[in-house]
């Protein structure tokens, strides 16, 4: 039985437990497509990932990412896990950055003394949310009307809208109707001063596995995107998220110039074997 090395990270936090979890699989290039969906379902996490060999001259690696449903064409803490590994295996990119091949295209990844960031990638969708999906969301989210501030489509592949609260406690205090949110990826943001962060968020994928994503850098991207192209955010600062799971993610924006980096810390938890 083929064997494959294998590890399982813990993706925007330096404390093991307290990120968000990943499953990576080295070497990959002999697995199908159903072993690897397979495979992924069976880890029952928010994202397993799959390391290849690239197939762009121009990258140093190539990644698949699959939920338990389906394969994604990007996805943000999939991706500095997977780079972590990659690098922890030996990898030694070709140049200053790392460039991670995904189904969206390329996507740069340089290190931040010891965490990671990527370089958010082109949103796919973008503008207002429709009135009637707006409301669904607000039922869905069991809020008052006027609760939503403000929302925005900000999806660079895993299909996110978001939408903005008043304050960090009607963040934490919400309890979805997942019926009512089937089929959406829904983000939600409002400011917080607490410790070192200016914004909390929550993540919600209604009809997958893990329905609440504990640190999320696809949504987080997005919504850096929107909340500085409209100046409702600093160029720099912090996103805490997961605190309504027990856990402690942390994701870094950063704007330098015309780009916007994400980053976080990154823990491994196992580092293994797999057989398939």
């Amino acid at each position: 039985m083929p064997t494959f090395d294998f590890k399982q990270l813990d993706v925007f936090s330096s404390v093991p437990l307290k990120g968000n979890p990943l499953a990576v699989v080295l070497g990959a290039d002999s697995l199908t497509d159903q072993q690897m969906a397979d495979f992924a379902k069976w880890t029952n996490l928010s994202e397993t990932t799959f390391l290849l060999t690239p197939r762009d001259p121009r990258a140093d690696y190539r990644v698949r990412i699959f939920t338990t449903l389906r394969e994604l064409p990007f996805a943000g803490h999939p991706t500095l896990g997977s780079c972590h590994a990659w690098l922890q295996a030996g990898g030694v990119a070709k140049g200053e950055e790392i460039i991670q091949e995904c189904e969206i295209g390329l996507v740069r990844i340089r290190r931040q003394g010891e965490a990671l960031a990527f370089i958010a990638p082109p949103l796919l969708r973008a503008g207002a949310v429709e009135a009637s999906l707006l409301e669904r969301v607000r039922l869905g989210l069991g809020l008052a009307p006027g609760a939503i501030l403000r929302s925005q489509w900000v999806d660079n592949g895993a299909g996110w809208l978001a939408v903005m609260l008043a304050d960090q406690q009607s963040v934490l205090d919400l309890q979805p109707d997942y019926a009512q949110l089937l089929g959406l990826a829904v983000g939600v943001i409002a400011p917080s001063d607490v410790g070192d962060t200016q914004f909390e968020v929550r993540a919600f994928v209604a009809g997958d596995g893990a329905p609440e994503d504990p640190a999320t850098g696809s949504l987080n991207a997005g919504i850096a995107q929107w909340l500085l192209s409209e100046g409702l955010a600093p160029e720099r600062y912090v996103v805490s998220q997961g605190t309504a799971m027990g856990r402690a993610g942390r994701i870094h924006i950063e704007r330098q110039g015309d780009e916007i980096w994400v980053g976080g810390a990154v823990a491994v938890c196992i580092d293994g074997r797999l057989q398939l």
